[in-house]
């Protein structure tokens, strides 16, 4: 009996995870975006996410993990590369300390179309955002 039942959770769990992968490719991706893309990352392979309305790939380039945001209508509307935690301003760990907000599990440097620049903390209730100066920006929850 107990043997069914681990058998039944693992096959739901698996199931669960492959319904998930299987939505996040199954995004439909408008012309507009793809090709704003492929023009700014040529003979770049991503993976398509939908977010607020938003299209979002994600990719590896020169070994970093990357990712762009683009509006329906194709316009860029933010850039993210993966950082060292020792990247971050200096401020950043500890605010983040000091408000308990758990371990940094990745770090990012954001990149608005309008040249704005953010850094993002992974923690474990979000994603934690600061400008420049290491100033605490909001807090992104999962």
């Amino acid at each position: 009996m107990k043997m069914t039942i681990l058998a039944l959770v693992f096959a739901t769990g698996f199931s669960t995870v492959a319904l998930a992968q299987e939505k996040k490719e199954n995004v439909k991706v408008p012309s507009v975006v793809e090709q704003a893309f492929q023009r700014q990352h040529p003979n770049i392979k991503a993976k398509w996410e939908k977010e607020d309305g938003k299209y979002e790939a994600g990719f590896k380039q020169n070994g970093k993990k990357m990712s762009v945001l683009y509006t329906a209508a194709g316009t860029l509307e933010e850039s993210e590369v993966e950082i060292a935690t020792d990247q971050l301003p200096a401020s950043v760990p500890q605010y983040i300390t000091q408000h308990k907000l758990g371990p940094i599990k990745e770090a990012a440097k954001i990149t608005k179309a309008n040249g704005t620049v953010l850094y993002e903390a992974e923690v474990k209730s979000g994603d934690a955002l600061f400008d420049v100066k290491g100033n605490f920006v909001t807090l992104k929850k999962d």
